[in-house]
């Protein structure tokens, strides 16, 4: 057992930071020194100080032998990992990172078709060949929930060729698949589980929580410590166990995919939110819980509104269980569109979700909350209710629906041909059938709707003009304005 009281990474940078010496190294405001004044009085001279890189005594990111090191040993112990590495580009460079380490240009990776735009990078980056899978749905909340073990096992005996697996776990909504038996499915082609859990980082420090994806029997998984423990944005660490995957290769992949000039702001950061959840983490998610039972019991005795529960026929399809302190609540019960509930929360009663979809808005409720913020949200939505409501929304949309029997089966090439492939630029109009050849996602939560190497339908054009119209972001293609879209010529 090592001892999680220590901080070594944390340690150092404070001990540098305090050093007093002439510094002739990058960056170039010197310790604080060349940054302007009104950053200065916004974030004040202590972090600049502490904005150092590679020295001595500091160690490297890419061949760690001290006190990074020890810090992603610690890691490693507190998350039960057999080895854990420090991400300071996100869990998108870890996801991209899985999908290198385990995939060559023309190999098959069976996964959902509601990944993250980070896996569908990787796809582009590594020439994988992905075997898309259609999650579970719900036709009446238009939510697509997890991949299901039959569907995995379906797949596997389709395509036993299949160098790894990938799913997401949790949901952005929270909901947790059955990983242990996707697992269990997995390793009978001894081929590696490879888990998307930015949003469970927390599970490892409570009994109430899932079960974390490496207890689950995951080979791989990728956390955002900066999404929902104490770590700063960006902050993220990928874990393996087992013997499936070479660590020398996700270590290489890394160096391909991460800044050579690493933020020890970030990495200390983690360093830092390990500690305090080896040592407190039990207490901490304790008051989580509550704090987060609380808001989704008075929220969903409000008129006009409910809060996500476990699918219908949840048991039955495979998903086990729901991380309880993500809330989804639906909105389209007072006549609002989440797109409409989140800007009125947000600019009458200092409430900000984190993110919006056409009926639904979903929050976060993690250990930076306070019972005055739970009691901020529930009085936002009781006013929401009273003073705000229309005649009731009805929502026709069937996108996932439609796109996972439909748009599962129109890729023509691999993400990664359409993506290097000659393009052009049409009109929105002027694009259905065509071949899309770049990744079009309503953010967030940053699944895409179309990615390169699909081919562009009518239903998904529709979908697409309806989220903006209603308020939606649209990202990752060139023209976010929705008026052109880059095909293959």
């Amino acid at each position: 057992m090592l001892n999680q009281n220590q901080t070594p990474l944390l340690d150092a940078l404070k001990a540098n930071a305090a050093r007093p010496h002439a510094p002739f190294y990058t960056p170039g405001h010197k310790q604080g020194e060349g940054i302007s004044q009104p950053l200065t009085d916004l974030l004040g001279k202590a972090v600049f100080r502490a904005d150092l890189t590679e020295l001595a005594d500091l160690d490297n990111l890419f061949a760690p032998q001290g006190v990074i090191q020890e810090a992603q040993q610690l890691a490693a112990e507190a998350f039960g990992a057999s080895q854990t590495w420090f991400l300071v580009n996100g869990s998108t460079c870890g996801v991209e990172a899985a999908i290198l380490a385990t995939c060559g240009t023309g190999d098959k990776i069976i996964l959902p078709r509601n990944v993250h735009s980070s896996a569908i990078a990787g796809l582009i980056l590594s020439g994988a060949i992905p075997i898309f899978l259609n999650p579970e749905y719900d036709p009446v909340l238009d939510i697509a929930h997890s991949i299901t073990p039959h569907a995995v096992e379906s797949a596997l005996q389709q395509h036993p060729d299949a160098k790894a697996v990938l799913t997401v776990y949790p949901t952005y909504y929270g909901i947790c698949g059955n990983l242990s038996a996707i697992a269990s499915i997995t390793h009978q082609y001894n081929i590696p589980l490879l888990v998307d859990e930015a949003h469970g980082a927390h599970f490892a420090f409570h009994p109430e929580l899932p079960t974390p994806a490496l207890t689950a029997g995951a080979d791989l998984t990728v956390q955002s410590i900066h999404k929902v423990l104490g770590a700063m944005t960006q902050a993220s660490m990928l874990h393996i166990q087992g013997n499936r995957i070479d660590s020398d290769r996700i270590s290489k992949a890394l160096q391909l995919l991460q800044s050579t000039s690493p933020s020890y702001l970030l990495l200390a950061s983690l360093d830092a939110a390990r500690q305090q959840m080896a040592l407190q983490g039990k207490i901490l998610m304790s008051r989580t819980l509550q704090l987060a039972e609380e808001a989704r019991t008075r929220i969903s005795e409000i008129p006009g509104l409910s809060v996500l529960k476990m699918p219908r026929l949840g048991a039955s399809l495979g998903f086990l269980a729901l991380d309880k302190t993500r809330l989804t609540v639906t909105v389209s019960g007072l006549g609002l569109t989440g797109f409409e509930a989140d800007e009125i929360l947000d600019e009458k009663f200092a409430v900000t979700a984190e993110f919006a979809s056409l009926q639904h808005l979903t929050l976060i409720i993690s250990l930076g909350n306070t019972p005055a913020d739970i009691e901020q949200l529930v009085q936002g939505f009781t006013t929401l209710a009273k003073e705000y409501r229309r005649t009731n929304l009805t929502v026709k949309s069937h996108l996932w629906q439609d796109l996972f029997t439909t748009q599962c089966h129109a890729l023509c090439c691999s993400p990664r041909e359409a993506f290097f492939a000659v393009s052009e630029i049409l009109p929105l109009i002027e694009t259905n059938k065509h071949i899309c050849a770049e990744i079009v996602c309503p953010y967030p939560p940053g699944i895409p709707v179309l990615m390169p190497g699909e081919v562009i339908t009518k239903s998904v054009l529709d979908y697409l003009q309806q989220i903006q119209a209603k308020g939606g972001f649209i990202s990752g293609c060139n023209d976010t304005t929705l008026k052109t879209l880059k095909v293959v010529k």
